[in-house]
């Protein structure tokens, strides 16, 4: 079997319809914190991979572990080597995701993670929502169809059952480097007609995309974008708690998810 993104379109087509005629077997985790990824990584007692096929040198962090019959591995782009803080932000989700799935070959990838919200949208701190599409806001280039390609706006894998089964809220997620929302970045936020906002969801499903995996987008609100707290000051208050709830529902998504074929999610 041909990896990700190698061999002719028909072989492609053909690994994927052999992947939804049956039970899903590999998930990749991608989370961009290490606050975010330790409670999931604790809960199923996933162990670091000290020998993992990564390049030498990356920080990159690859956990791996067995939960009732799937095999899960979870990867975080680890600590910054020059500042020593979470690699977060679209080129080290991006790097990562490749990588992964080039070494993992997983049947589907999670991203988690925290996210701002709109209260204008419905959402409030600890909410947790199962992302219906994800676009930029940052890439700005005005220039007919460049403008489209910029936005990058996709479908995720579509999970109707799930998102009965566990009652989760739903809305579009809109990705861009930076913590805060510049006037133009939140003019572009609103024309994506986002609920919930971070800094590697898209970028993740552009190579989902591209190497013909299926991704899913749980995203827990640590913080109120439209609200009147600073952004950075309510994250950093509210983000042991939100982690703990994202890590709950993770847990629900896999259990879901056991012994469940692609279409039937």
């Amino acid at each position: 079997m041909a990896p990700h993104g190698e061999g002719s379109d028909a072989s492609v087509e053909a690994m994927v319809a052999q992947v939804e005629k049956h039970p899903i077997s590999s998930i990749l985790i991608i989370i961009a914190m290490q606050t975010e990824a330790l409670p999931v990584v604790n809960k199923f007692q996933l162990i670091e991979n000290p020998h993992s096929s990564f390049p030498k040198g990356v920080p990159w962090i690859h956990y791996h572990g067995a939960y009732k019959d799937i095999i899960i591995n979870l990867v975080w782009p680890g600590k910054d080597l020059t500042f020593g803080v979470d690699s977060v932000g679209t080129i080290s989700a991006s790097l990562v995701t490749y990588a992964s799935i080039q070494a993992l070959q997983p049947d589907l990838i999670i991203n988690a993670g925290t996210a701002g919200g709109f209260k204008e949208k419905g959402a409030a701190i600890g909410d947790v929502f199962l992302v219906s599409h994800v676009a930029f806001h940052d890439r700005r280039i005005p220039i007919p169809v460049f403008d489209l390609y910029g936005v990058g706006l996709r479908q995720t894998y579509s999970t109707p059952n799930l998102l009965k089964a566990l009652n989760l809220k739903t809305g579009k997620l809109s990705t861009g480097d930076s913590l805060d929302m510049s006037p133009h970045d939140e003019a572009s936020i609103a024309a994506n007609d986002a609920t919930v906002k971070d800094m590697e969801g898209a970028a993740v499903a552009y190579v989902a995309e591209l190497l013909k995996v299926p991704a899913i987008f749980v995203k827990a609100v640590t913080d109120i974008v439209d609200g009147e707290k600073p952004t950075a000051e309510e994250f950093l208050q509210n983000l042991a708690a939100v982690t703990a709830t994202l890590e709950e529902v993770v847990t629900q998504v896999i259990d879901f998810i056991g012994g469940k074929c692609l279409p039937e999610l």
